[in-house]
């Protein structure tokens, strides 16, 4: 048994040394992949940077502006495996409607730097890295001013990670949840005995070529945005993603629960956005939810009967927010 699992430590450390983009460090310009059209490139004007807090590695972030002055900023924060590059249709379109646009990676995915290797494996000890940066990006760096609002948006995981900033003391007009992961499977804890939490679970493997994209995985239905990261991904090895780790599966897990039991209302209001299978508001207050026949997973990259109704739900809550904030 011992000698399966150190052999499968030795191997995990091989792919390390084999793989491209294998290193930690941050990685902020990207290649635009040949095979993507226009709509997929980056918005004008958008520009990299990195926040690092305490000791943990850097996230990377991008920004766009609006070509008027912005009505609001929403900062965006992606799903498990998506890359600021899987946003940069939506960061145009919101941009259009007069948004500044924000997209801040998790730690330890996309061009964010790592805690181990190998790079594409999604590690992690706990989700307060992600957080604590969520709460110095609003504050540090995008300093929205009084009359404007910062609305964060959140996708899949990137919306437990919103939840709990907000329980944090996030100063913002409102978080939007888009398809949101508030539920975790219980499982045993990961060991930590010579590494063993950071394989992945039987059966998951690391990023590969010739792995499903989006579309393929039934997280979209539509086919030209599905397969928009794994063509970045292929094109930058540093932003590949595998599966998580078993120690990531610990840490999301245990995210899950404190944001399910905490006790208090949070100080601003939330629209849950999701598709065909959600569970609405959960234990969340104030908050209100939309369900959008025939949606998935990946709601930005849907197809537009529904990516559309999507958008319009985004802006129709940031409007909102700023109505209330103008009120005497």
């Amino acid at each position: 048994m011992w000698r399966g699992l150190i052999l499968g430590i030795l191997a995990a450390g091989l792919a390390v040394a084999c793989s491209g983009g294998g290193g930690l460090a941050p990685f902020a310009e990207s290649r635009t992949p040949p095979s993507l059209g226009e709509r997929f490139y980056p918005p004008e004007g958008w520009a990299w940077g990195f926040l690092r807090v305490g000791e943990a590695p850097a996230q990377r972030y991008g920004v766009a502006a609006p070509a008027t002055v912005a009505r609001a900023q929403i900062l965006i924060l992606p799903d498990y495996g998506e890359t600021a590059e899987t946003w940069f249709e939506t960061a145009r379109d919101l941009g259009r409607r007069g948004y500044c646009v924000w997209v801040l990676e998790g730690a330890g995915q996309g061009g964010s730097g790592r805690t181990a290797g190998p790079r594409d494996l999604g590690y992690a000890q706990s989700f307060d890295p992600d957080v604590t940066a969520v709460l110095a990006m609003a504050s540090a760096v995008i300093r929205a001013p009084p009359e404007t609002h910062l609305i964060v948006l959140g996708q899949g995981v990137g919306a437990l990670v919103a939840v709990r900033a907000a329980q944090g003391g996030l100063a913002s007009g409102g978080l939007i949840l888009s398809a949101p992961r508030l539920t975790a499977p219980r499982h045993a804890p990961a060991p930590r005995f010579l590494g063993l939490d950071r394989l992945r679970p039987p059966g998951e493997k690391g990023w590969g070529r010739d792995m499903p994209d989006a579309f393929a995985r039934g997280a979209t239905h539509d086919r030209w945005r599905g397969g928009v990261t794994l063509a970045w991904q292929r094109a930058n090895p540093d932003l590949r993603m595998g599966d998580p780790s078993l120690r990531w599966r610990t840490a999301f897990e245990a995210a899950v629960r404190a944001a399910r039991e905490y006790p208090a209302p949070l100080s601003a209001p939330v629209l849950v956005v999701e598709g065909d299978r959600g569970s609405g508001c959960l234990n969340l207050t104030p908050c209100s939810s939309i369900r959008l026949a025939g949606g998935a997973e990946a709601l930005e990259l849907e197809r537009d009967p529904v990516r559309d109704p999507w958008l319009t739900a985004i802006d129709a809550f940031a409007r909102s927010r700023l109505a209330d904030r103008s009120r005497p």
